[in-house]
């Protein structure tokens, strides 16, 4: 049966909402924060707060919805918090829920904690139980197939069921699009039994057997998950990660030290300029006894306005050539992990290449022949696998044709792309800018597909604040909405 909220009046000329309506569309992380933030700040029953989410539980989504064992979150849990003024509010429910106790592995021997990412997930989901248990978050497990505008500009939600909900207010907290295999690749291998185009799919590595020749595209932190898991399930075949700046994750630096550093003031009006500050504060920490993250943590920092002071081509410019050395030295692997890559390149089961996919073909027995070019001129080289795993990243340009629901707003002009190529193009208060230019004061962007306007949007103690930033825009609407006149019935 249809759920549609009447929002007009017998009269026909009176359509003010009796209770406005925020409809949330995601209830990954990005969208658990920002209904917990809302619901925080609006007094009980001043709003109906909607979270669209398939998912059983709100708060896990893509990254902390996982049944692998050997998924970690790759930041001490001290550092990691739903609640931006409790930074140990996640390590604190840790200690108190009893999840470390069967999960001796997470704590490492200087004492910091890394939890395996389903426990974050479990965390947040339970923060948020009791709003939805008094009905001040509702959980609606079904996706969104379309939302259109109203003549009264409000929003229509079409559900997965054929279910209607009219609300107010939209906020669109969805996920990054899945990976895009390199077309060559995908091309030769398109339903072959041992190729995995997208890592991130539950359970897409259980059909690799423990001997199994396995190439990885992509050396990022879903390459390390990669890794991780298959050595948990009793992997002992060569693994090759190859990419084509040859650039993989790095590990943590532990030892007490302050962010290092200033970017913002004056800030750099160029990514060339920006990148030779970075190297010269990096040599100067150095020489002062601290090591490079200690620099990258004050770029987290600071990465909004260094961000904001940067015209449209320079950013550009910064996501074409810089961001692969960004993405490696911020996103950093857990300590277990790290121990597992350590090990088996040690063991000589796992290997780095720097090098071009040159060529792909299936060979006999269900092998897969691939040709690698390596960079600066070095020898051609080719090599034979059973698995090939696609771990390159989210295709960040297919954003509007990536659900049903984001096309039909992109058809209809009232969503764009970015300037930059990273998500969808917002304002400084991340609402929608439509096709013509025109800003949608009632559909809000939030979380990383905001970030071509908001830059550092990945790590999550930014995504928190984002959503808390949000939210608060959108407390003031509902107040401004709830303070008319009801009307008559």
């Amino acid at each position: 049966m249809h759920d549609i909220i009447s929002m007009t009046a017998p009269s026909n000329t009176d359509h003010r909402p009796v209770r406005p309506v925020v409809a949330i569309i995601g209830g990954g992380f990005t969208g658990a924060a920002c209904a917990f933030h809302l619901a925080g700040t609006l007094p009980d029953g001043l709003a109906r707060i909607v979270v669209f989410e398939p998912r059983s539980m709100l708060g896990g989504g893509l990254a902390y919805d996982t049944a692998e064992q050997a998924h970690r979150i790759n930041v001490p849990a001290a550092l990691m918090s739903l609640v931006p003024d409790e930074g140990d509010h996640f390590q604190r429910w840790l200690e108190g829920s009893g999840v470390l106790a069967a999960d001796p592995d997470a704590v490492t021997p200087g004492g910091h904690v890394f939890a395996r990412r389903s426990a974050f997930g479990s965390y947040v989901a339970a923060s948020l139980a009791p709003l939805v248990e008094s009905g001040a978050i509702e959980h609606r497990r079904d996706p969104v197939r379309k939302i259109a505008a109203t003549r009264a500009g409000r929003w229509t939600i079409e559900a997965g069921d054929g279910g209607v909900l009219e609300a107010d207010i939209v906020v669109i907290a969805t996920t990054h699009p899945s990976p895009s295999p390199p077309s060559m690749v995908d091309r030769a291998l398109s339903g072959h039994t041992g190729y995995i185009s997208d890592a991130t799919v539950p359970r897409a590595l259980m059909d690799i057997g423990r001997d199994d020749r396995v190439l990885i595209i992509g050396m990022g932190l879903t390459a390390a998950d990669v890794i991780a898991t298959l050595d948990a399930g009793g992997h002992r075949g060569r693994i090759t990660a190859v990419s084509r700046r040859g650039l993989r994750s790095r590990g943590h630096n532990l030892s007490p030290q302050e962010p290092f550093g200033e970017f913002a003031d004056p800030p750099s009006r160029s990514a060339r300029a920006l990148l030779r500050r970075v190297r010269d504060s990096v040599a100067v920490a150095e020489a002062s006894g601290l090591s490079w993250h200690a620099v990258f943590d004050q770029l987290r920092k600071q990465g909004g306005d260094i961000w904001r002071a940067l015209p449209i081509v320079e950013r550009r410019r910064l996501v074409r050539y810089l961001r692969p050395f960004w993405d490696v030295h911020r996103f950093r692997i857990a300590p277990q992990v790290e121990a597992i890559i350590e090990r088996r390149l040690a063991a000589g089961t796992l290997s780095f290449h720097a090098a071009a996919i040159a060529g792909v073909k299936r060979s006999g027995a269900g092998a897969v022949s691939v040709d690698f070019r390596p960079p600066h001129g070095r020898q051609p080289f080719q090599e034979q696998y059973d698995s090939v795993v696609v771990t390159t990243g989210p295709a960040h340009g297919a954003v509007l044709s990536s659900q049903s629901f984001l096309k039909g707003l992109s058809d209809a002009g009232r969503l764009q792309p970015d300037a930059v190529g990273l998500g969808i193009a917002v304002d400084e208060q991340s609402r929608a800018i439509d096709a013509t230019g025109q800003v949608a004061d009632n559909l809000y962007i939030a979380g990383p597909l905001a970030r071509g306007t908001f830059g550092e949007l990945m790590g999550l103690p930014q995504v928190v604040n984002h959503a808390a930033f949000v939210s608060e825009s959108i407390a003031s609407q509902v107040r401004s909405l709830a303070s008319l006149p009801s009307p008559s019935r």
